[in-house]
């Protein structure tokens, strides 16, 4: 009777192992640097995730124009975070193939947070308008903080003599060892790259942006004082909504997006307790001017539908094994 009933719970342990591998969905979120808020977002949706059945596999990227991209052409890249001034520049863009194409097939899941427009100098520099004439950092080409960036001087007339495309980790050793006067990177603080890198041995300041052509486009914001250690006092600056969007799937990866997005919803004040500081500023019914939700995701809120998995029909044999074990 003893080897009966061990048999059994090695069986069923078996069966339990095999129906959570079967029921699991596999999925892929693009985000952005590992040191930047957006890639800290995708680890804490990944372990929201995970215990009701779906992997999110969390991959890093050079940021927001490259996560667009993956979205629209990767099958396999279910999600990406993007900013909001990307979408709007996509979106906007009638006359080039490809973009207008994107444009149709991206779609909103959310809106995020407000990211911060971090604009760290030389602590000689006193404001944004002391950026002309010097070679100021504006990120790799394929990242939101390039195109925020390029917009910024266009919108502000602002003329650097140079502006390096590299990405915020050159960009930071280029401005420590002097070879350049400043760099840009846009993303919700705390940054880590900029909380463990920067101390206040490194003679670095983070910049005002005021300029009213600027923040007649950009909504105003303040990163507070003591947001870094080496920062001591609040600094004007402006920001940027960061949006987690889709493609426009049908059937099968409609469902699992649909799914994720009920999650997020249900699950927000998990997020706010257990992920990165800036789900705290998270309002998922904001209203993203020129952006509807993905319908995938609508109807998955409007129904609060989140369907339990289901034992699939391969799994009989293993059944029907185990009851002619226990006959014997």
């Amino acid at each position: 009777m003893h080897k009966k009933a061990a048999l059994f719970v090695s069986s069923l342990f078996f069966l339990m192992l095999i129906a959570t591998a079967a029921q699991a969905v596999s999925m892929s979120i693009v985000t952005g640097s590992t040191k930047g808020t957006y890639y800290q977002f995708g680890l804490n949706l990944a372990q929201l995730l995970k215990p009701h059945g779906i992997v999110l596999r969390v991959f890093p990227s050079n940021g927001s124009v490259e996560n667009i991209y993956a979205v629209y052409k990767r099958p396999n890249t279910q999600l990406g975070i993007v900013q909001a001034d990307v979408l709007a520049f996509v979106s906007r863009v009638g006359t080039n193939p490809v973009l207008k194409e994107i444009a149709k097939k991206i779609r909103m899941v959310f809106p995020l947070y407000n990211e911060e427009v971090h604009l760290l100098g030389r602590a000689g520099l006193k404001g944004f308008a002391d950026l002309a004439g010097k070679r100021v950092a504006i990120g790799k080409n394929g990242s939101g903080t390039y195109l925020t960036a390029r917009l910024l001087f266009e919108l502000s007339g602002v003329q650097p003599a140079q502006m390096p495309t590299i990405g915020t980790d050159d960009a930071l050793a280029q401005l420590k060892a002097g070879r350049i006067d400043a760099m840009f990177y846009v993303a919700g603080y705390p940054v880590k790259l900029l909380s463990d890198e920067v101390g206040p041995q490194d003679h670095l300041a983070l910049l005002p942006i005021a300029a009213p052509k600027i923040t007649d486009f950009y909504p105003r914001t303040t990163i507070p004082a003591g947001t870094y250690a080496w920062q001591k006092a609040a600094v004007a600056t402006v920001a940027v909504k960061a949006v987690l969007v889709s493609y426009d799937f049908r059937h099968y990866h409609c469902e699992n997006v649909g799914r994720v997005g009920r999650l997020v919803y249900t699950n927000l004040d998990w997020l706010r307790q257990h992920g990165h500081p800036k789900w705290q500023a998270v309002d998922l019914n904001y209203t993203l001017k020129g952006w509807k939700q993905y319908d995938c995701v609508a109807r998955k809120l409007a129904t609060g539908a989140v369907p339990p998995g289901k034992s699939p029909a391969s799994l009989n044999p293993v059944l029907n094994a185990i009851k002619e074990v226990l006959k014997k």
